[in-house]
């Protein structure tokens, strides 16, 4: 595809994907759904890549979706939109690595709900957060009413969703929207360093981890304790990942995954 809003760059198994539409605070629209749908299908088939890094360029990370592109929708048109963000982060759920928001600036709206999308969430200082669809008569529309709530507790989620108001990156690390906050300068060095720590772990160990979680955390607990015993038995037995981890353990040398 040729990408005209997403750039990736893929080094020691991490692909950090930036997206590049900072004269617009980098806006959600249209292409950048189809776009972001055919990277993340790209570096899912591609084995060299094990973590995958969204940030955004310029001040923003993503300052909400394109209203100048959805002011004259009708109704399916709007429920139609709201699909097509939906499935694209949906998306970015499922894939096999775990994906790491680099929250540079503002991730408002559609950009909030890109990042709630991903695993977890490592913003700078100066970021700011925000779910200002009211503020427009609208709501949400890429599951942000879900997931919102999902990651910070109800009463959280609802002074965010009906207020409209910005909160600062502090406020959102105490609300459990983000994981750290650190200095602008610091936060791509810290990413990385998260982000090859992840990928020089176990590969089938680390998309297992995901999996499970992701799925136990909509089961009951004995369901979610099944399904883990299931999985982890799956990396053991001869010439598994599991067994060269143990041997490479025992024998004080690194694995070779």
């Amino acid at each position: 595809m040729d990408y005209q809003i997403l750039t990736s760059v893929v080094t020691d198994g991490v692909a950090t994907v930036t997206i590049s539409r900072p004269q617009a605070l980098n806006a959600l629209n249209t292409q950048f759904f189809h776009e972001m749908d055919s990277m993340a299908a790209e570096l899912a088939a591609n084995p060299e890549v094990r973590v995958m890094v969204i940030t955004g360029e310029g001040k923003a990370f993503v300052a909400g979706a394109d209203i100048a592109e959805m002011v004259h929708k009708n109704q399916d048109e709007g429920s139609a939109f709201s699909r097509l963000g939906q499935n694209t982060f949906r998306s970015l759920e499922k894939l096999p690595f775990p994906v790491i928001a680099a929250i540079n600036g503002f991730a408002l709206g559609g950009g909030l709900e890109l990042a709630m999308a991903c695993d977890f969430r490592i913003a700078s200082s100066k970021a700011r957060f925000g779910q200002p669809e009211v503020n427009l008569g609208l709501i949400p529309g890429y599951a942000g009413t879900q997931r919102l709530s999902r990651l910070t507790g109800l009463a959280d989620a609802l002074l965010l969703l009906l207020t409209g108001e910005m909160i600062g990156a502090e406020e959102a690390l105490r609300i459990g929207l983000v994981q750290k906050v650190l200095e602008p300068e610091q936060l791509m060095p810290e990413v990385m360093r998260i982000a090859k720590l992840i990928a020089a772990k176990g590969p089938k160990a680390v998309q297992k981890v995901k999996k499970i979680t992701r799925m136990g955390y909509g089961m009951d607990f004995d369901q979610g304790s099944s399904l883990e015993a299931i999985e982890f038995g799956s990396l053991f037995g001869p010439g598994s990942e599991g067994e060269e981890g143990m041997k490479a353990f025992l024998e004080k040398r690194q694995p070779n995954w």
